[in-house]
């Protein structure tokens, strides 16, 4: 399995946190990674997303289908993500949009088999895959992104 986690770009401060949309920078962050997400991702991606207004702007920019799923929420746990993404026994790649420090303590997990709190960036994308070796499969982070990275 692959899981592509994408931390939201950068949001205004404010409350509702739930409310808070992205900023000017957080818009321009969202579409150049967006850009190279739609050039990389499989067709076949399913695409969840937290119903946090700045995490639904993020997903729009990449102008794919997506599903909003109320376990991605800021206040879930990393157990909750993985859930909804079906780890490890979904047949499709899974992109999920959300919050740290969720994402962070997920990816922690499934890397080190620990609970650590590690931090992504806004807008950084964390992609996690898989690989099997006769009876031993082990999880192991295939790529890294971050808008500053890409050029437009």
């Amino acid at each position: 399995m692959e899981l592509i986690l994408w931390r939201h770009a950068e949001a205004e401060l404010g409350e509702p946190d739930e409310g808070r949309a992205l900023t000017g920078k957080g818009h321009k962050q969202a579409w150049k990674v967006a850009d190279w997400l739609d050039r990389n991702l499989p067709e076949s991606c399913r695409i969840l997303v937290s119903p946090a207004t700045r995490t639904l702007q993020t997903a729009e920019a990449l102008g794919r289908k997506f599903k909003i799923h109320p376990d991605l929420a800021p206040d879930k746990s990393p157990q909750d993500l993985l859930a909804a993404a079906n780890w490890p026994d979904s047949r499709e790649p899974v992109l999920v949009i959300g919050h740290q420090p969720t994402l962070g303590l997920a990816a922690a997990q499934l890397i080190s088999g620990q609970q650590q709190e590690w931090s992504i960036r806004k807008a950084n994308v964390w992609w996690i895959a898989q690989r099997e070796r006769g009876d031993i499969t082990t999880n192991y982070l295939r790529a890294v992104m971050a808008p500053d990275l890409i050029s437009k």
